[in-house]
């Protein structure tokens, strides 16, 4: 079978064959419906596992993900649910059974879910206790695509298929002879819920969450069979009904929710309406094919196009959608600041902390609609709850620090996504820079008053990770510095967010040439090891977090000794012994143990203070560096495998690195118009932007051999520099990249 990503070539002798043989195709759907793999053509979707990153823990993460069946950015998604009701750890790979499929909105084990329930089949006999209930499952019987998921419950001898939308989902459920049951379980005591045996029908609303909600926090469901049935059990947080089945027939359940109320959760039913599951499954298939299409890859390294599409997937998910569409075509949200329902978009469950590295690059890069949309989204944050979120799940929640929402809206806007609510945004980046949230310690500025008035936030004032929130505060102010020179503001009223950008000189130790908490006396943290993680800084160290001044390289390297000082420092993080000091946290947390299995040394890529380092090597002259560093971390800690990440996927963003790495390029300085190049991982690959344009990033002689750029040329020009800029891209371009076995 020809595996190939080559789509153009493939399409046409693949639509004819589907003329040719259209009358097959319900045969094919009713067996597999990924019917294009069937009949042996491979589309993107078919490269994705949702389970990559599944055979995490709390120990060791290699990706903390679950099994995602979802629409992109879609508001809800489903997971089959290994772990007991409440543990962030929703399904790993390594459980041997299920206790439910779970209607979802977690972003992390970390942050926990909200508004979740569940509904799970049985036979023979009912049990709503999800232990007793928990059935063996087998990994050969599973098919974990992101618009399909499928399992055979053994202890049931019942077969689950289940196909999103946005806001529903339809469940395909092949029961054996005799009595049959089905669980609804809304997870908590104040929850309701209620069967309307006339009509097939269960509604009902959970009030389950993690935080994050205002105290009328609900989400209401509805559930339409296609079979009648009785009530057989009511319990305080669900039920179970019953009906008598013949072996292999299917019963068919039709969900949705609503956070607004039980009449727009009906509405939402809509989006599955009267069609069949194939049809709902083809249509998930065909969105899906839609968005990881705008990436077109070919190569003959089928395990690469595996990981590749799989980091696309999950850069697809968040944040998620939080508006709903009225019967009257009206966006509404309910909103988790204000507990109102208002108009318009709002956008959650995503880690400013996290993706505004390249997961936002990279929606601004090729899906600036929808990148759009949750510009809309902030703006109404910021209206709603008056700071612009941090991390959001669904409401603020107080995790991480920096204030990088101003880089979000600055990338955006400097990327050419044009909100109308740019005035209205700008108001909230200079809110967000100069205040500090009442009760979210993550949101706005802790510490601020220090910030401003000495230049940094001091490391014994009672404000724990000092360094990194000085760090994180300067790059946050040059892109409120940028966004304002792009809005045209004047030097009066932006000149001081100029002033404040060149903070992180405040806590560079020119003795040590690393980065040092400072007492508020002006005098350094002592004694000092740069191995110790946390205190000072944010789940890393100083050899970490040393070189976080994206927007500014070259000034940190002159305060290193200049160029040549900075690249051996920087060689030292890979070279240095994978040694820590983890006395802060009275225990060696999962990230210091996914640095020390990684064989990388001291660099932390698991992480995301560290994941641009790679890159740095490009702005001292010694690209070559940066090539060998990023393909082998490519190859060494990406795969398609359950273990496939080097540390928690994190909501996109440490997919996002995957990808914008393999195209050749990265965001390092995310609110600037240039892209670090890299190390070409594929052949070829071809770049559909939503204005009609085309980037085509030739790599010919690419291979797992030839990881160096020996030359490269941009529109039939040679590019001596180690950047490419946005509005080349936009432009349309073609890069064609000569790869050598010997740096150039």
């Amino acid at each position: 079978m020809d595996v190939r990503a080559d789509l153009p070539s493939a399409r046409p002798s693949y639509f004819h064959m589907m003329k040719r043989f259209s009358f097959l195709i319900p045969f094919l759907l009713s067996f597999f419906p990924t019917a294009s793999m069937a009949i042996g053509h491979m589309e993107p979707v078919d490269y994705v596992s949702t389970l990559v990153g599944t055979a995490s823990s709390y120990e060791l993460s290699a990706g903390n993900t679950y099994p995602a069946t979802a629409m992109p950015w879609g508001m809800n998604g489903w997971t089959p649910q290994t772990g007991r009701n409440g543990d962030g750890w929703i399904y790993t790979y390594g459980a041997h059974q299920i206790r439910g499929f779970k209607q979802t909105h977690q972003p992390s084990p970390w942050i926990n879910d909200y508004g979740q329930f569940s509904i799970f089949p049985e036979s023979g006999r009912a049990e709503f206790d999800q232990d007793k209930r928990a059935s063996w499952f087998s990994h050969k019987t599973e098919t974990a695509l992101p618009h399909y998921y499928k399992v055979y419950l053994a202890d049931e001898d019942i077969t689950v298929e289940m196909a999103p939308t946005e806001r529903a989902a339809m469940f395909r459920l092949t029961y054996p002879e005799g009595d049959g049951f089905l669980v609804v379980d809304a997870f908590d005591s104040r929850s309701q819920v209620v069967a309307i045996p006339q009509e097939r029908k269960i509604m009902g609303y959970t009030t389950k969450n993690s935080g994050g909600v205002p105290e009328n926090f609900k989400n209401f469901f509805v559930m339409v069979l296609d079979k009648d049935f009785e009530v057989f059990q009511t319990h305080e947080s669900g039920l179970v009904i019953a009906f008598h089945a013949h072996r292999g027939e299917r019963v068919h359940a039709r969900v949705a929710s609503s956070f607004i109320s039980p009449e727009q959760a009906a509405q939402n039913l809509r989006e599955v309406g009267n069609d069949d599951f194939d049809t709902i499954c083809r249509r998930g298939r065909d969105r899906w094919n839609d968005v990881l299409g705008r990436i077109e890859v070919t190569d003959d390294n089928t395990d690469h196009l595996r990981t590749f599409y799989s980091c696309l997937y999950r850069s697809l998910l968040f944040p998620r959608r939080f508006y709903e569409v009225t019967a009257t075509g009206d966006t509404l949200h309910y909103s988790p600041y204000n507990g109102l329902v208002e108009r318009g978009c709002l956008f959650t469950d995503t880690g400013f902390w996290d993706t505004f590295r390249s997961l936002f690059p990279l929606l601004n890069l090729l899906y600036p609609s929808m990148s759009l949309e949750m510009q809309e989204g902030l703006a109404n944050a910021y209206r709603e709850s008056g700071f612009l979120p941090e991390w959001a799940s669904p409401g603020h929640r107080d995790c991480m620090v920096g204030n990088n929402s101003a880089s979000v809206v600055a990338d955006a806007w400097i990327k050419g996504v044009r909100s109308k609510d740019i005035e209205t945004l700008w108001q909230a980046v200079v809110h967000g820079a100069n205040n500090a949230h009442p009760k979210v310690g993550s949101t706005g500025r802790k510490g601020v008053d220090y910030y401003n008035r000495l230049g940094y936030v001091p490391c014994d004032v009672g404000i724990n990770e000092s360094v990194a929130r000085t760090l994180e505060y300067a790059y946050d102010d040059w892109c409120i510095w940028q966004l304002g020179l792009a809005l045209g503001k004047p030097a009066s009223e932006i000149g001081v967010y100029e002033q404040r950008a060149r903070n992180y000189r405040n806590v560079f130790d020119s003795e040590t040439c690393l980065m040092r908490g400072r007492r508020q006396d002006g005098s350094w943290q002592s004694p000092f090891n740069p191995l110790k993680w946390g205190g000072d800084f944010t789940e890393g160290n100083s050899w970490h977090y040393s070189w976080s001044v994206f927007h500014d390289p070259a000034d940190l390297a002159r305060m290193m000794g200049g160029p040549e000082a900075f690249a051996t420092k920087l060689d030292s993080v890979f070279s240095l012994p994978p040694v820590y000091d983890a006395s802060y946290y009275g225990q060696v947390i999962h990230e210091i143990r996914e640095m020390q299995v990684a064989g990388m040394g001291n660099y932390a890529h698991g992480n995301q203070p560290a994941q641009h380092i790679t890159y740095l090597f490009d702005y001292v002259g010694q690209p070559h560096k940066t090539q060998y560093w990023v393909r082998e971390t490519m190859d060494c800690l990406y795969s398609a495998a359950p273990d496939g990440y080097p540390g928690d996927e994190d909501n996109g963003q440490t997919s996002a690195w995957y990808v914008f790495s393999a195209l050749g390029f990265y965001p390092v300085c995310p609110a600037s118009d240039e892209y670090a190049l890299g190390s070409p991982y594929f052949q070829k690959v071809i770049l559909h932007l939503e204005n009609g344009r085309t980037v085509i990033i030739d790599a010919p002689a690419n291979s797992s051999q030839k990881r160096y750029v020996g030359s490269l040329t941009i529109n039939g020009k040679s590019c001596q520099q180690y950047v490419v800029r946005h509005d080349t891209l936009l432009q349309g371009a073609h890069m064609i990249f000569q790869m050598t076995e010997s740096p150039h």
